[in-house]
C-alpha cells in the first residue's frame, strides 16, 4: 500500500486526485493540501511513500518545493503547463501527469511508483545478500558483484551495466537500478549516470573521472557528490 498525498492550490483538482485514487486499491490517499507549507510540515511527522504534486502554486512552485525536502518521497507531477517535463524527470520524479488526464494515465502512473515502491523494499531487506545483485538480462538471472561495477549508463528503457571486465544490457530504468544498489557504495550523478564510488579517482562540479572515462555531472547531482566527500 503506498502512503499518499496531494499538493495543489485549486480544490477541483485535488478533488480528481482524491476521486481517482479511491479506485486503485494500492493507493492510499491521506491528505491533501492547498497550501505546500502546510503539506512539508505533514511530511516531517508521518510516512509518505508518494506524493501527487502540481508545479504552478502561488507562493512556491512544485519544483523548487521539491528541491528543499531532504530525501523527498517519490512524485507524480500534475500539471497543465507541459514545458516543466524535462525538468521534472532531472529530479527523478516517477511520472508527468498533464492534465487533465484520465483514470488510464493515472493508473499507469500509479502502477510505475507502485513497482518501484517494491523494488525499493526488496532492496531495503537485501542484506542477506550484502555485496552482489541478479540482474535479468534477456532470459537470464546473471549475478553482478558490487565491487566489479564501475558505472551504470541509461539507454533509453534498459540500463548498461558497465563492469571491469564487460558490460550487461538489462531492462531497468536508472530509477530502478539506484533502488537496488546500495547509496553507501554508489552515487546518481546525472539522469544518465551512476557511478561506483571507489572507482572515482578525480572529480569536481560539471564532471567525474574514472581513470579515462570521463562523465558529466548533470544539474542538481553536484550535491550528492559534495556529500560523498564530506
Amino acid at each position: 500500500m503506498l502512503h499518499t498525498i496531494a499538493i495543489d492550490d485549486e480544490p477541483i483538482a485535488l478533488e480528481v486526485v482524491k476521486s481517482l485514487s479511491a479506485k486503485v486499491p494500492f493507493v492510499d490517499l491521506q491528505a491533501c493540501f492547498t497550501n505546500a507549507f502546510e503539506a512539508l510540515a505533514y511530511l516531517q511527522q508521518q510516512k509518505t511513500d508518494l506524493i501527487f504534486l502540481d508545479i504552478k502554486m502561488p507562493d512556491i512552485s512544485g519544483i523548487d518545493w521539491l528541491k528543499s525536502v531532504v530525501k523527498p518521497p517519490m512524485v507524480i507531477f500534475t500539471t497543465a503547463y507541459s514545458e516543466h517535463a524535462v525538468e521534472s524527470f532531472e529530479l527523478d520524479a516517477v511520472d508527468y501527469l498533464l492534465k487533465p488526464f484520465s483514470l488510464a494515465r493515472f493508473l499507469k502512473a500509479t502502477n510505475k511508483a507502485n513497482e518501484l515502491y517494491r523494488l525499493k523494499s526488496s532492496a531495503s531487506v537485501q542484506e542477506i545478500n550484502p555485496d552482489h545483485v541478479f540482474i535479468k538480462s534477456g532470459y537470464e538471472q546473471i549475478r553482478i558483484d558490487f565491487d566489479d561495477i564501475v558505472y551504470l549508463q541509461s539507454a533509453g528503457n534498459y540500463v548498461h551495466f558497465i563492469l571491469a571486465e564487460n558490460k550487461i544490457l538489462s531492462r531497468l530504468t536508472m530509477n530502478e537500478v539506484e533502488a537496488l544498489l546500495p547509496a553507501a557504495l554508489f552515487t546518481r550523478i546525472h539522469r544518465s549516470y551512476i557511478v561506483a564510488n571507489n572507482k572515482i579517482t578525480r572529480m569536481d562540479k560539471y564532471n567525474i573521472r574514472i581513470d579515462d572515462i570521463c562523465l558529466p555531472v548533470g544539474p542538481g547531482y553536484s550535491t550528492a557528490l559534495e556529500q560523498m566527500v564530506k
